[in-house]
């Protein structure tokens, strides 16, 4: 072979290799897409009311191995929802603004592969589940059976966020298993409150798809609620301090965790003026500003462990 045939041979395996890559790299953004790792807000809003769980059940020091399964397991187990979800609303989402580019409507993830990506996540949160007690395991099926089950309840339950909130909340009850080995009544507080809060945030976010869904005849509580969604929204955030305030009198805490309730306050009064003319981007603003709260929340916990005397 001559040198130039060489130089020839050599730069077309580069280019093929550089293509190859190209078209792996495309495939693993879709899947994170699918997963929704390139859009964490939903992992972080699942998070919060784990990490307040931890904290309280375990006095401040929650287990390595309970916290390892847990924050692993909201990771993999929102991944696995978000698959779930987009392969049951599969002939929904294309003719919803906010979710026609999602990866399956727009074709270019096929459903079998989201499937099989939704059944290998599944099994990579059962293994998790399995590092801990029997009964915690079988509170984490009744968990999967709720994050299944959600997509469908959009087509006939007038308030699928409410449905949503025991989906995203039931890790609470299961911390407080794992941890303890029971489900006191400041856990059930804490769960109750959490399914609150979840239900408030979740609305706003329909609010954003509100003129898409009614047109697709999918329920949401933005459509039930109507005009009086703003006050609603507020009566929630309202009912999930309450909780709040429950759970620290409950437990004893003092000003750093009153502190962390205060500024979950300042946040949702700063999402109702967000709001206030319901337009799309005020609306999904306020969604992604609970991200804050629940971190407000978690700080003044934190806190308040550190500076026990």
């Amino acid at each position: 072979m001559s040198y130039n045939s060489a130089v020839t041979t050599t730069a077309r395996i580069s280019a093929g290799w550089r293509l190859d890559l190209e078209r792996y790299g495309r495939r693993a953004f879709y899947f994170a897409e699918l997963t929704r790792l390139n859009r964490p807000i939903g992992t972080w809003l699942l998070l919060w009311p784990v990490l307040w769980s931890l904290w309280i059940a375990a006095d401040g020091s929650p287990r390595p191995l309970v916290f390892v399964v847990f924050i692993l397991g909201v990771v993999v187990m929102r991944s696995a929802g978000c698959a779930f979800n987009d392969l049951a609303d599969k002939d929904v989402d294309p003719f919803v603004k906010r979710t026609r580019d999602r990866p399956i409507a727009a074709r270019r993830v096929s459903p079998l592969e989201g499937l099989v990506l939704f059944v290998l996540l599944l099994l990579m949160a059962l293994a998790l589940a399995l590092q801990l007690d029997a009964t915690t395991i079988k509170l984490s099926l009744v968990g999967a059976f709720f994050a299944v089950t959600y997509p469908f309840f959009k087509r006939f339950f007038p308030i699928p966020q409410f449905y949503l909130g025991l989906a995203f909340s039931w890790s609470v009850p299961m911390v407080f298993m794992a941890q303890l080995g029971a489900v006191p009544r400041v856990g059930w507080t804490l769960f109750i409150g959490a399914v609150i809060w979840t239900t408030a945030y979740d609305t706003l976010y329909a609010m954003v798809d509100r003129d898409d869904d009614v047109k697709l005849g999918v329920r949401s509580s933005a459509i039930l609620f109507g005009d009086m969604d703003r006050v609603i929204v507020a009566a929630l955030q309202a009912m999930t301090l309450v909780a709040l305030y429950l759970v620290g009198d409950s437990m004893r805490f003092g000003m750093w965790y009153q502190l962390g309730v205060v500024g979950a306050a300042v946040f949702f009064v700063y999402q109702q003026w967000l709001i206030r003319n319901r337009d799309r981007e005020g609306c999904l603003r306020a969604f992604f500003n609970n991200n804050f709260a629940g971190m407000a929340v978690f700080i003044g916990v934190v806190l308040e462990y550190t500076f026990r005397t």
